[in-house]
């Protein structure tokens, strides 16, 4: 146990040294690799942010379906009911709808303005509200196909929208992380290679001595995860105060912003699991780079 604790200890020391003597250099390769994870991070997030925009949208979308003249919502509500892409239903009669409107055009004479429309002229509505955004086109079709219905209207201009930019968005992040990556790989290789040359005359006494060829640059490598590790966790720091600050930003906005906040919010193991990405991420690319680095020098 205690030769264990002597070879971490000196792991450390040796990692630490190098970093010391990496200077400005180690700063180049921890602020690529911050970018990188800080893009990475906000699309990630984004992403699932959409996602859950999207779920909330397609659970509080409503199909509103307009029924025949002299044909009653009670009849039909029990048969949509019991739809399996349906989660609620709202029954509006055609009293309660007139009733409403002649309110919001505030008639004062009802009797007058039913003499001259022969009547109430409105139908009764069924609102149907669809189990998610990807049920909806085909629940309205179903709906529209049931004996003394008139009209199914829905919106769902802005669920593709979200869906495209979600899509879009994906695309985009993919080709940037992409070439930030190599780009991360590559400062990261040359910040560790220049180490490695600095410290080339105690490399070569340590072979002299019989030190493995693992046990010298595995330091190396340990800076290159240090880079990726620090990487990860100040790009999640930035993240992190950027949410902070759209969420009080948003805290007193009219009531539709609101909803579109909630919707943005994440799950509990999405706020779990995007620090353990961006960490794994950061450390995986600090150990390609290191990699790349000793590879060339520990064939010599």
């Amino acid at each position: 146990m205690l030769k264990f604790f002597t070879k971490f200890d000196y792991l450390l020391k040796e990692t630490f040294l190098g970093l010391l003597r990496g200077g400005w250099m180690n700063w180049a390769a921890v602020s690529t690799v911050t970018v990188l994870l800080f893009l990475f991070g906000m699309s990630l997030q984004t992403s699932w942010q959409l996602e859950q925009l999207l779920y909330q949208f397609g659970s509080q979308m409503e199909v509103s379906v307009y029924l025949d003249s002299g044909i009653s919502a009670a009849s039909l509500e029990p048969l949509v009911t019991n739809m399996p892409e349906v989660v609620a239903t709202k029954t509006i009669t055609k009293e309660q709808a007139w009733s409403k409107l002649v309110t919001e055009l505030r008639i004062s004479d009802i009797e007058g303005a039913n003499e001259q429309l022969g009547g109430n002229p409105l139908v009764d509505e069924i609102k149907v509200k669809a189990r998610n955004s990807q049920a909806v086109p085909n629940l309205a079709t179903q709906l529209a196909k049931l004996p003394g219905v008139s009209t199914v209207q829905y919106i769902d201009e802005v669920v593709q929208r979200i869906a495209q930019l979600r899509k879009g968005l994906n695309w985009i992040s993919l080709t940037i992380t992409v070439i930030l990556t190599l780009t991360a790989i590559a400062v990261t290789s040359i910040t560790i290679r220049l180490i490695v040359m600095a410290r080339r005359q105690e490399i070569e006494i340590m072979q002299l001595v019989g030190a493995t060829t693992a046990w010298i640059y595995l330091p190396f490598i340990l800076q290159g995860i240090t880079f990726g590790v620090l990487g990860g966790a100040i790009a999640w720091s930035f993240i992190t105060l950027i949410q902070q600050f759209l969420k009080n930003l948003l805290a007193n906005q009219p009531e539709f912003i609101q909803f579109i906040s909630q919707g943005l919010q994440l799950t509990p193991i999405q706020i779990l699991l995007l620090p353990l990405i961006l960490l794994s991420f950061g450390a995986t690319v600090g150990l390609i780079g290191s990699l790349f680095a000793v590879r060339r020098f520990a064939r010599t």
